[in-house]
């Protein structure tokens, strides 16, 4: 039995951190806010690390980031929701903490996990979307992870779905994550209590009473519990995860697509019509095969494993090549 690592995931709003075993097993988790600065989200990442290492012998930490990163993973070149820019951010961690550490895509490391301990491992070619504060995708063909020539591939949140719509932290308007994920899902919220009433509605009661108040597991309660101004918010994710599925087949055609992330774990509020969507829009609908589209089995715990699975095996590749 091998030492277990530590795995960190590190999102737009929260950083999640777990002791890890060979099995996939998270056999110690910490949680915190996403600080703003980079000073503070070191130390933040710092203090997580050593609380676990207190209590447990571990061999390295893997991070799971949501940015973009270099081929060789060195440097995390920009995080639109993260406030590193070319900062070599495992390298200078390892230096602080005193063990070694690794940084991986959030998206790639979701992959990896639920390729290895979830729901991706019996297809081909197969592509897990991360949806949570944005969008992130891993992309596996033929079970080996796809970076493209940059190592930012697939980069799908960014891919521009309404042009001139919602502002994107990347920059751009419309972006495919405005309209799906957690955050999206309060904008949505918002743009329909300015157009109607919602007179039945406890969501909207409590919006009135504290606008700052809602949130994306606030409205996917709300849904699960009937409320028709969540539900409305569901029916528009769904159209547009429907609409970004069926470019995704169109550009990779895969045989299986694993929904996975934050959102992902309230996927029976939308994942039925989200398909319908889709296989009404890809080219060629009637005369294709479709993707299997899955929700996730590790739900928001694949990139943490996922990190900590990666950190393992770059271990076991670095005693090899020594031995």
């Amino acid at each position: 039995m091998s030492d277990p690592t530590i795995g960190i995931d590190i999102g737009g709003t929260s950083v999640r951190a777990a002791v890890v075993d060979e099995q996939g097993q998270q056999l110690d988790t910490l949680r915190a806010v996403t600080p703003a600065t980079t000073q503070a989200l070191e130390h933040c990442l710092d203090r997580l690390v050593g609380e676990l290492t207190s209590r447990w012998s571990v061999s390295a930490v893997g991070l799971a980031i949501a940015g973009f990163l270099t081929v060789d993973r060195s440097t995390v070149r920009f995080a639109p929701h993260l406030p590193w820019r070319e900062a070599r951010v495992a390298q200078e961690m390892s230096q602080r903490i005193g063990l070694p550490v690794f940084a991986e895509h959030d998206a790639n490391a979701a992959a990896v996990a639920e390729w290895r301990f979830g729901a991706a491992g019996r297809g081909r070619n197969s592509l897990v979307l991360a949806i949570g504060t944005g969008i992130g995708a891993g992309l596996l063909l033929d079970g080996k992870l796809y970076r493209g020539s940059h190592g930012v591939a697939p980069e799908l949140g960014h891919v521009v779905i309404v042009p001139g719509g919602r502002p994107c932290s990347c920059g751009k308007r419309g972006c495919w994550e405005r309209y799906c994920s957690g955050t999206a899902l309060v904008d949505t919220v918002v743009e329909l209590l300015a157009d109607e009433e919602w007179g039945r509605s406890v969501l909207a009661d409590e919006i009135a009473a504290d606008p700052g108040s809602v949130t994306g597991r606030r409205i996917a309660a709300a849904a699960q519990e009937g409320d028709p101004l969540a539900l409305a918010a569901f029916a528009s994710f769904a159209s547009s995860l429907g609409q970004g599925l069926a470019m995704i087949a169109d550009v990779f055609d895969p045989d299986l697509i694993v929904i996975a992330g934050g959102v992902g774990r309230a996927s029976g509020l939308y994942l039925d019509d989200a398909r319908e969507q889709y296989a009404s829009l890809v080219t060629g609908a009637g005369h294709r095969e479709l993707a299997r589209i899955r929700g996730t089995q590790l739900g928001e715990s694949a990139g943490v494993i996922g990190a900590a699975e990666v950190a393992r095996g770059e271990v076991t590749r670095t005693v090899g090549a020594g031995a």
